[in-house]
């Protein structure tokens, strides 16, 4: 069985920052990025972070089959997955050529990825938001993603073999 671990915490938090430190520690990381670059701004957010990993990380950019790709890399020592937030929008959003998925859908991916943990061997970091301490979404859109985040957040956190929070670059280890 894998090491679960899950991070969370808000927009520069410092999640992504501990998870890498983390990740540092293994032989062999994976970093397994999830964002699509649908804008100017996206792009530059993934710009730096590809410039903060290590050189010596392999980067796996899979925005819609993670748990296939945990699956893969997880025997090869740490993946760190960067973010199971946005891996959610895709599937919630999907794209022409891939559909949107449906609630029960999404934390069925969330129950197969824990299943790849479960069933691997090294280590897998999930970076996640806590989006949960905020207000309610005036959309049904903003309101059903908070709810299948919320619920997947969950799962993991029950799941994960520790679980931390960050507030302004302070980790706080909740589990």
């Amino acid at each position: 069985m894998a090491r679960l671990t899950l991070i969370l915490g808000g927009v520069r938090s410092g999640k992504s920052r501990l998870a890498e430190e983390m990740a540092a520690a293994a032989p062999s990381v994976t970093y397994l990025a999830t964002a699509l670059a649908g804008d100017p701004e996206m792009a530059e957010r993934i710009a730096r972070h590809r410039q903060r990993r290590s050189p010596d990380w392999r980067t796996v950019e899979e925005p819609w089959n993670v748990v296939s790709a945990v699956t893969e890399h997880l025997g090869n020592g740490c993946v760190v997955l960067e973010c199971l937030t946005l891996w959610l929008t895709n599937l919630m959003l999907g794209l022409p050529q891939r559909p949107a998925r449906e609630h029960a859908d999404i934390l069925a991916e969330v129950d197969g990825l824990i299943g790849a943990a479960q069933a691997g061997s090294g280590r897998l970091i999930v970076v996640s938001n806590e989006i949960g301490c905020g207000v309610i979404p005036a959309n049904d859109l903003g309101r059903r993603f908070v709810d299948v985040l919320g619920e997947a957040n969950q799962k993991l956190a029950i799941a994960a073999d520790e679980v931390f929070a960050c507030w302004a670059g302070i980790p706080h280890r909740l589990k």
